[in-house]
């Protein structure tokens, strides 16, 4: 073999190794914007089915909302139908006649003002002496130190595995011995405090910092100062959430209440629509006052939540948070 041609076959070496050096440096080149656009694509498709989901979860509550509130739109829409259509069959949901001539048969028949007047009395005192008392408790609990606290705390999450059916007869036995049946006082006393109360407001209160309290009382503060000018304040959603569960189970307390009281002057609110339909004498017929006295019921508890719904909502999503 020449010179020539051996070195011919050098350079030709040469050459196919240099492609392939090339070759290579130049194939990831070739691919990153394959791995680029894929990448692109994957958070694409991850907010699709992101979207999707919220959707499927919005139709999901959406119904949940329809089922639970048909019920309710049924009564409201009832009160102010005529009886030609609350027999109609099959049903229908919006009247064509309006009319109040329930709500005015209602007033003939029964002295609802007083009722009211009574229902309300009861609920206000209930809901106002429940945010004192658990407040006060509360406070105790979660900041002051004292002999025997975890052992009262105790006491107060026992009580709340109590039934509450499971002390009708004893609270019966305690007010007709304190000669309270009959009495607002024998509606209000077994309710002004409550272990759900207490629970709350101590959970809630614990997430009050100590180094402000401690900060007031170096600057001469006694506690009666300082639960009423600062601890208060600053528990308002907690005091809003709890003032709601207690006006809604006191509003609507209704074994209590029958068990209670003898004189129908004292009647609240659902004892008297109770008593009313199952009197045979007056509710021949009165399906359409029924649901208008079940409207005037629910409307209080209505605008009570509506004005405290957005310290409700904080009460709850901050309760127990320390």
């Amino acid at each position: 073999m020449s010179a020539a041609e051996t070195s011919t076959q050098q350079t030709s070496t040469q050459q196919t190794s240099t492609q392939q050096t090339s070759t290579q440096r130049t194939s990831p080149q070739r691919t990153s914007p394959q791995k680029t656009s894929a990448q692109q694509t994957a958070p694409r498709r991850n907010g699709r089915t992101g979207r999707r989901g919220k959707t499927g979860v919005y139709v999901l509550l959406s119904l949940g909302v329809l089922v639970m509130s048909a019920p309710f739109l049924w009564m409201a829409l009832s009160a102010f139908k005529t009886d030609r259509e609350l027999a109609a069959s099959p049903p229908v949901w919006l009247p064509t006649d309006w009319t109040l001539a329930h709500f005015s048969r209602l007033l003939d028949r029964l002295d609802l003002p007083l009722y009211f007047f009574n229902s309300v009395l009861v609920a206000v005192l209930v809901t106002v002496s429940n945010l004192v008392f658990c407040s006060m408790l509360g406070y105790a609990l979660a900041k002051l130190r004292f002999a025997g606290r975890n052992k009262l705390f105790a006491l107060v999450l026992g009580a709340l595995m109590v039934p509450g059916n499971l002390m009708l007869l004893p609270l019966f036995v305690l007010m007709s011995k304190l000669r309270l049946i009959d009495s607002y006082a024998g509606l209000v006393l077994p309710f002004a405090a409550g272990a759900f109360g207490v629970f709350l407001m101590r959970q809630f209160m614990q997430s009050i910092p100590d180094e402000l309290l401690e900060a007031a009382r170096m600057d001469g503060a006694g506690e009666w100062y300082i639960f009423w000018r600062i601890v208060m304040p600053l528990v308002k959603p907690a005091l809003a959430t709890l003032a709601i569960l207690t006006f809604l189970g006191s509003w609507n307390n209704f074994v209590w209440p029958l068990i209670a009281t003898n004189d129908p002057g004292k009647y609240t609110l659902p004892v008297a629509l109770a008593t009313f339909a199952t009197d045979p004498n007056q509710s021949e017929g009165s399906n359409g006052m029924l649901m208008a006295g079940s409207l005037l019921v629910v409307l209080p508890v209505l605008l009570v939540f509506m004005v405290l719904q957005r310290y409700f909502t904080q009460g709850i999503a901050t309760a127990g948070i320390k």
